[in-house]
């Protein structure tokens, strides 16, 4: 299966505006944002009007119908501010829209995907709970039949939008783990149905103005069509195939904020002086900067030939895993450096590369760790060579 695309001279109008939003609108406010742990409502409003809740999403529901090759390209914009205002509409386009558009029934399609495209649904990706992150066949969260329906119970944890959510993505176990059969199936479950209780917002190292939380469902009663595609068995790949994806979108979030760690170090060593010298012409200072510049060249490339892999379907499992992994590795060395190159100053609120250092903290940790990574590439390759033997 490949994914449609928009033709390059209508991306490369939508690749303009959104570069233009984010670093003429969203870049000015990122200390209110910060301060204010919010997403300003004249920003989420603009992004609306722009199409970015959507812009994943298959035109014939609502959104601009981006394929994974552009879908990095935006991402690598997004990177280039406070993550928070991707995470604002990142859970519509990826891990939770993306479950809709390749595993749902045209009943469930017609009834979200447009309003999650516009922006008037949020849609929020439910499945790590205490004791199942990356992995996901720990799942504790049970559904069970009851009449036509399903009852869950269970709790997820550090869910992305919870607090803002109107619609929860579920994954829950319906039976226990067989050959074949993982047992986990996934359900469309509205915030407002009865048993749903969302937490307080989590208190977190970064990301201000993204809020997380704890999800419970206890006795939460779905009817049948809320299963997603109306398979019980489809849970397990709709995650495995939406996390694959994210991945990819992930690592090219982690080049644009790379990207944005550089320019502001670039900057800091070109206009301060130590003494009577710039200290952008200290020969151990210009070796830092050409070390990121070398990992954001690297990222990019990467990022840019694993989507076009995923994309033609060449590789959509080792190519992903390892992309996300380095990237996020990358992003968290150049942004170490961008603090060592502004020196004090570089540790002080407020100041662009101190608040890039602990966002970027979370991209090895969500959607599948770093140690998580390297276990599906390493074993893959494994089974790989086992299997031309």
């Amino acid at each position: 299966m490949t994914e449609t695309q928009v033709s390059a001279e209508d991306f490369a109008l939508i690749q303009q505006q959104v570069r233009s939003f984010i670093r003429t609108k969203v870049v000015p406010r990122e200390t209110e944002i910060m301060r204010e742990d919010r997403i300003p409502d004249d920003l989420r409003t603009a992004a609306a009007e722009m199409g970015l809740f959507g812009y994943a999403i298959p035109d014939e529901w609502g959104g601009l119908g981006l394929d994974l090759t552009q879908d990095v390209e935006l991402a690598m914009e997004f990177g280039y501010t406070t993550l928070s205002l991707r995470s604002m509409f990142g859970t519509n386009n990826g891990i939770a829209g993306q479950v809709l558009v390749g595993f749902g029934t045209d009943e469930q399609k017609k009834r979200w995907l447009e309003r999650i495209a516009s922006g008037e649904v949020v849609a929020s990706f439910a499945l790590t709970e205490p004791g199942a992150g990356s992995n996901p066949a720990g799942l504790r969260t049970r559904a069970t039949r009851d009449g036509d329906g399903w009852v869950i119970d269970g709790r997820k944890q550090y869910i992305t939008n919870a607090p803002i959510a109107d619609l929860f993505i579920v994954f829950a176990r319906t039976a226990e783990p067989a050959a074949g059969n993982p047992g986990i199936a996934v359900f469309l479950v509205p915030a407002t149905t009865p048993g749903v209780e969302v937490g307080p917002k989590d208190a977190k190292m970064g990301q201000e103005g993204a809020w997380t939380a704890d999800v419970a469902f206890d006795q939460v009663r779905v009817p049948a069509d809320a299963l997603i595609g109306g398979d019980e068995g489809a849970g397990y790949k709709a995650a495995m195939t939406s996390l694959a994806r994210g991945r990819v979108h992930i690592a090219a979030l982690a080049v644009g904020t790379a990207q944005r760690a550089l320019d502001e170090s670039v900057a800091y060593a070109a206009s301060t002086t130590q003494g009577s010298e710039r200290i952008g012409d200290f020969q151990l200072v210009q070796a830092m900067l050409a070390d990121q510049q070398a990992g954001v060249l690297a990222g990019r490339a990467m990022v840019r030939e694993t989507a076009r892999a995923y994309v033609t379907g060449e590789d959509r499992r080792i190519a992903p895993s390892a992309t996300k992994l380095f990237c996020t590795e990358m992003v968290g060395r150049v942004a170490d450096l961008a603090v060592q190159v502004h020196g004090g100053a570089g540790y002080m609120k407020e100041i662009p590369v101190e608040r890039i250092y602990r966002d970027v903290r979370l991209l090895r940790l969500y959607e599948g760790t770093s140690e998580i990574q390297r276990l599906i590439v390493g074993g893959a390759l494994v089974r790989r060579a086992v299997a031309a033997l």
